[in-house]
């Protein structure tokens, strides 16, 4: 078995972590390839496409660090395995305290590999180029650089849905439910349910708010009027690019899942619990 070892190389606690994780695979008889930057902080030679040929991927950071494995890889569809030594660990199958747990898991094959929704989302940018992007989490049009809000038309298959004077608005798979649209006061979805929620963003009527609806939808998103300021676009908290005047984004179900694998006995509610500091009444 070969597996890919990407790691968060501005985080610290990476190079220990990293040669943990090589030394308890290996001891199992699996072979570790380390992406490029991920064995410079090792002082070995690695890949630049690591994942290429491997039967698993372990990103090593939090969730942001799973999220650019995951935009790195396109369209592969080698499971990715989250090992957190980052912040909230959402997506993470386990801490680096569990490394040898995981590590046992992977060997016997015990490791459980769940398919979660992504987004398929066009959009055209300022300079009229277009751009088709993958997003795990969510797509976030907001104001750019002024306090003044902004007007978005938003539709479904091609019904107008309502049109929102807000800070912004995110348009999330269910997994991204457990980001920025549940700081923006929109709902907790199980990580299996097959919807999408829009949630406006600070929006200036106390009756917006958010909306769940089936992923087979087709989402149209644009301005809904003549911006002197710009509206902003970003996919999973990436690259930012400027919305073009006329420019409509489009947001749909991606044609496959993304595989994200978890340790055998773990859950989503365990995470829900764990991470949300829920303890019952």
């Amino acid at each position: 078995m070969k597996v890919a070892v990407i790691a968060n190389p501005q985080n610290e606690q990476a190079p220990p972590a990293l040669r943990r994780i090589c030394e308890a695979l290996e001891a199992r008889g699996i072979e570790t390839v380390l992406e490029k930057e991920s064995a410079a902080l090792l002082g070995q030679e690695g890949f630049v496409r690591s994942w290429e040929g491997a039967e698993l991927v372990i990103s090593l950071g939090g969730d942001g660090t799973l999220l650019d494995t995951v935009h790195k890889m396109g369209n592969c569809d080698v499971p990715v395995a989250g090992v957190n030594i980052g912040t909230l660990g959402f997506l993470t199958a386990c801490t680096a305290a569990d490394i040898n747990e995981f590590a046992a898991a992977v060997a016997e094959r015990e490791h459980v590999v769940v398919n979660r929704a992504a987004l398929r989302v066009s959009m055209t940018d300022v300079s009229g180029q277009d751009h088709v992007f993958m997003a795990l989490n969510e797509v976030v049009l907001m104001r750019g650089g002024t306090g003044r809000l902004i007007s978005l038309e938003a539709r479904v298959n091609g019904e107008l849905l309502n049109r929102y004077r807000a800070d912004g608005l995110i348009v999330a798979t269910p997994t991204g439910s457990t980001a920025y649209s549940l700081a923006a006061g929109g709902p907790l979805i199980d990580e299996q349910a097959g919807v999408l929620v829009i949630t406006p963003i600070c929006p200036h009527s106390l009756s917006d708010r958010s909306l769940v609806l089936g992923d087979d939808s087709l989402i149209e998103l644009k301005a809904n009027q003549r911006h002197s300021d710009s509206i902003l676009f970003t996919v999973d908290g990436r690259e930012v690019l400027q919305l073009g005047e006329s420019g409509i984004v489009r947001v749909e179900r991606a044609p496959a899942p993304l595989k994200i694998v978890r340790l055998p006995n773990h859950s989503f509610y365990e995470t829900l619990r764990g991470k949300l500091g829920w303890s019952g009444g």
